[in-house]
């Protein structure tokens, strides 16, 4: 039996790419209404993390489970009922260029469910509402600044009620403005609606604001280094490395 706070469990996870491992034997638990941050250097193997944590490639050797189910042995129904538990937002945002806003959140509502098109609307505009952004429902993505755009991607994945969030780099390109205002709308939702977010990112202002915990990957030994709350790892780490990416130092030359 899972602990009941757990929502999604990776065990034991081997992942890569034609067989060539970037991580190895990665296990860890997220639980329920957290804020959950994948972080490390460049090349550590965050997004190759994600992308396997989604279904969107198959591990190596290892486990994903999403509320107790194995998303890598599901197939069929099965793995549609996993999918439709998570909604996914990409570095780009990825809203369709030629579909508004409302078009855009309104496209998950047309793909896996039976409403009818006022109710799928008004569903939509409630997802928009959500994200502060009901008053640009017929503008196009190119029509609106890059930080709405990824607020829109946000209320995109949100359109079918998922338990979970991910979220690829949300604070790429923005300004800090832009991004702070991001990291309080994420704080938002997960404090009013308890949706539990998994996020990859290296923005440190933005772990500090919004992380209830973090894992920090390391490409040295393909995983995780570092478990728990970033300000403790920052200050009480005995890892050198640790501490180092935390306080954001240079590495001193041999």
């Amino acid at each position: 039996m899972e602990p009941a706070d757990t929502i999604i469990r990776v065990q034991d996870l081997t992942a890569g790419y034609d067989g060539k491992a970037i991580l190895e034997h990665v296990s860890f638990d997220v639980h329920r209404g957290e804020v959950f941050v994948i972080l490390g250097g460049s090349g550590c193997g965050k997004s190759t993390l994600l992308k396997h944590m989604i279904g969107l490639y198959p591990p190596i050797s290892g486990q994903v489970l999403i509320d107790g189910a194995d998303i890598v042995t599901a197939d069929g129904d099965a793995r549609d009922a996993i999918l439709r538990r998570f909604g996914v937002t990409y570095q780009s945002g990825a809203l369709f260029g030629s579909m508004t806003l409302l078009e855009n959140v309104r496209l998950p509502l047309e793909a896996f469910t039976q409403l009818d098109l006022e109710q799928m609307d008004l569903l939509a505009r409630m997802k928009l509402d959500l994200v502060g952004l009901v008053q640009f429902t017929g503008h196009l993505p190119a029509e609106i600044s890059g930080g709405m755009q990824k607020r829109a991607a946000i209320a995109r994945a949100m359109a079918l009620d998922p338990r979970i969030l991910f979220l690829d780099e949300p604070s790429a390109g923005l300004d800090p403005i832009t991004s702070a205002e991001l990291d309080a709308l994420i704080l938002r939702l997960a404090g009013s609606l308890g949706v539990t977010f998994v996020i990859v990112t290296h923005e440190l202002a933005s772990i500090y604001a919004i992380a209830d915990r973090v894992i920090m990957l390391d490409k040295r030994v393909k995983g995780i280094i570092a478990d728990g709350d970033p300000r403790r790892l920052r200050d009480e780490s005995t890892d050198p490395y640790v501490r180092q990416f935390f306080n954001r130092e240079a590495e001193l030359a041999a």
